[in-house]
């Protein structure tokens, strides 16, 4: 099912763990279908590049087999974890920072991919927060 032009909702759901149902709910949907508008967005900001999206929606089990936490907003279907082909993780978050697109957390996360997300609800003001997290741990980018 597309949800927008360049992002699909097989995409934003898709894991290698198959023993995994990683089936969002109604609300999610909703939530993945704002994501996927917002990341045309960065698409648009980024020149048109692809966006290659590694992780998007993870379901309590699926959050759980990566080892993230409770609150991480992928369990929302409001965060993904991409890739841009030709642009370093680090290329990628300066643009999307000086783009001024309303992100709610950017993060260069072990300078390998980029994790961004959008406010939880559809009247939230974006904080736009900027991090690095790496061996060295989680710090403001800068």
């Amino acid at each position: 099912m597309n949800l927008t032009e360049h992002f699909t909702l097989d995409e934003l759901t898709h894991t290698d763990h198959r023993e995994i149902d990683n089936t969002p709910n109604q609300a999610e949907i909703e939530n993945l279908q704002r994501l996927a508008n917002f990341l045309e967005e960065v698409k648009t900001v980024l020149g048109g590049k692809p966006v290659m999206i590694s992780s998007g929606f993870r379901c309590k089990a699926l959050n759980d087999a990566v080892g993230s936490k409770d609150s991480s907003q992928h369990r929302v279907g409001c965060a993904a974890d991409f890739r841009v082909p030709g642009m370093t993780p680090d290329e990628v978050v300066r643009a999307i920072i000086a783009s001024g697109i309303g992100y709610q957390q950017i993060i260069r996360e072990f300078d390998r991919w980029t994790h961004i997300s959008i406010p939880n609800q559809t009247n939230e003001t974006p904080r736009k927060q900027a991090l690095i997290i790496d061996k060295a741990g989680t710090r403001v980018f800068a």
